[in-house]
């Protein structure tokens, strides 16, 4: 198999893809429907890419029913620290998260299911892919909570002036 998948707790999970080095350079496979399905990871609906200077911060989003998204995260170019909130009201893992680091070196890529909120500090300047799953992006079933839920590693964080401005989880609309 191509890939190995690692739990990482609450439906997350951290994927490794197999690397075939040579003299060239490298081949690895990003995607492949029959091994991502076995995992409940469905057909991507849309590819998003953003570039982030180190220190930038993008985050923590998500969209609410009916228009629930999964990511699948990938960084080509850089190094990440992505974060995964649970943000399902129901479940008895709600306000927890999980992390992992993400970059050009290790190619690993993180699957984050509907009913979190996502997020990435960029370790290093970064390219970031997101093969985005379930819906197209819908701004008016767009949320989000504050990034100072996270403690980040790098201090000096960059944000967007809207990421300035999301709630608390205490005070965000949420999965029920």
């Amino acid at each position: 198999m191509p890939f190995d998948f690692e739990d990482l707790g609450m439906g997350v999970l951290l994927i490794k893809p197999k690397v075939f080095p040579d003299k060239r350079g490298f081949f690895l496979e990003l995607f492949k429907a029959t091994d991502f399905s076995k995992h409940n990871i469905p057909m991507p609906v849309q590819v998003n890419m953003s570039f982030s200077v180190r220190g930038v911060v993008r985050g923590l989003h998500y969209q609410i029913t009916p228009k629930e998204q999964g990511k699948l995260v990938f960084v080509p170019k850089g190094k990440i620290l992505d974060v995964a909130v649970d943000v399902r009201k129901s479940s008895p893992t709600f306000g927890k998260y999980t992390s992992a680091e993400l970059s050009e070196s290790n190619h690993h890529m993180l699957w984050i299911p509907p009913g979190f909120a996502h997020g990435f500090q960029a370790l290093d300047d970064s390219l970031v892919v997101y093969f985005v799953t379930h819906n197209d992006y819908s701004p008016q079933h767009e949320r989000c909570i504050n990034y100072s839920y996270i403690e980040w590693p790098i201090k000096e964080i960059i944000v967007s002036d809207k990421d300035k401005q999301c709630p608390p989880l205490d005070k965000a609309e949420v999965f029920s």
